[in-house]
């Protein structure tokens, strides 16, 4: 697997990807708009934005950060236009750093926050509806991030007490990234048909295991194609056992591609801005404007496709 960190260190080392000949040329204006989809974000020693072991959800804390001016450095150095900021597990349920990001920097980012699940709001918490309403209206989020794979052997996602939180969230056009196991997919499949006014964004590729034979995993993400309001955040190094450009993930990146289409696939991560844009063979330049930009534009800043 090819951590945040190994990314983060390929980035900023020596041998970055961004200052090779082939990033440099990520420079040029691009004749679409680039939106990184994905990013975690959070600073240390702030006051402000204090780290609070109490509330996280990660097992571990950071050692180093990643502020918002950091990433914009790396959008700067990468050609990137736009980002999603989802808030990252450090904070807990505290989205006031992904708020901050937003509200500082309104033309450069999105931000999907935390609120139900593990360490988090339970999902039968009643006032869970009136807490998305507020960070939508109030914290300028454009959804939240679901994460049951946390929760592996406790059914939570399309359990009859989430079902007013997942009505507000049509009413309000929130978005679900959902951060899962293969075999809880079934039960985002359950919530798709149910609120189809809710776009769900399946995160990572369900952290699937590519050793174990394709039914126990990309088949069960494929058989989410039916259902429109389902899109797919790629971010091929979660689930590649090879280095950049992760090519054992290229067969199942294909199987993506021709069930659901470019334009229900959104990219993350400034290293996967390249193997998508400069060495993927069969990505014609329409698709590469879908799922570099349109897509995730569509999805979390309201632009029309």
């Amino acid at each position: 697997m090819i951590t945040r960190r190994t990314c983060l260190s390929t980035l900023t080392g020596a041998a970055a990807l961004a200052t090779t000949s082939r990033a440099a040329a990520q420079l040029k204006p691009s004749p679409y708009m680039i939106v990184n989809g994905g990013e975690h974000a959070w600073v240390l020693n702030d006051p402000q934005f204090p780290i609070r072991p109490e509330v996280s959800i990660c097992p571990k804390l950071p050692k180093h950060e990643y502020s918002a001016e950091g990433i914009l450095e790396l959008m700067n150095r990468n050609g990137v236009d736009k980002t999603v900021i989802i808030h990252v597990c450090y904070y807990g349920r505290d989205n006031s750093y992904a708020t901050h990001c937003v509200k500082t920097y309104p033309d450069k980012f999105a931000a999907v926050g935390l609120l139900v699940g593990h360490r988090l709001y339970a999902p039968n918490d009643p006032e869970n509806p009136s807490r998305l309403e507020r960070a939508i209206k109030e914290q300028h989020l454009v959804g939240m991030r679901l994460s049951p794979i946390y929760d592996r052997d406790v059914v939570w996602l399309n359990d009859p007490v989430c079902y007013p939180l997942w009505k507000k969230a049509e009413e309000l056009g929130a978005v679900f990234n959902v951060f899962l196991a293969p075999h809880q997919l079934s039960q985002l499949g359950d919530m798709a048909e149910r609120f189809p006014g809710v776009n769900l964004v399946v995160d990572h590729f369900a952290m699937m295991d590519i050793t174990r034979p394709d039914r126990e995993g990309i088949d069960r993400i494929l058989a989410l194609e039916r259902f429109p309001n389902v899109y797919v955040r790629t971010y091929l190094g979660n689930t590649s056992k090879e280095r950049v450009p992760c090519r054992d993930m290229w067969p199942y990146l294909r199987k993506v591609y021709d069930r659901f289409g470019p334009r229900r696939m959104v990219f993350t991560n400034f290293h996967e801005l390249l193997i998508f844009k400069d060495v993927i063979p069969w990505l014609t330049t329409e698709d590469k404007e879908w799922i570099l930009g349109r897509t995730a534009l569509k999805l979390y800043f309201g632009r029309a496709a």
